[in-house]
């Protein structure tokens, strides 16, 4: 499981979302997320990919997440 982070722009606004992408690898998940970005830019918001990282447990704020901020 992989998780993608998108920089969204509308005029001056930008704001940052992220998606959950099912692939078998680091590469796999890079072409879906590209074509992700590049298959919502059709509407006057524009999507650019930032980056893709494996992630065990994204989107998750539990126990072990907060002793590893330490709070």
């Amino acid at each position: 499981m992989y998780m993608a982070e998108f920089k969204l722009r509308y005029g001056e606004m930008k704001w940052y979302v992220r998606r959950i992408i099912e692939a078998s690898s680091l590469e796999e998940a890079e072409e879906k997320a590209r074509r992700y970005a590049a298959g919502m830019n059709k509407g006057e918001v524009i999507w650019e990919l930032s980056y893709v990282i494996e992630a065990g447990r994204p989107l998750i704020i539990g126990d072990e997440e907060l002793k590893k901020i330490g709070a």
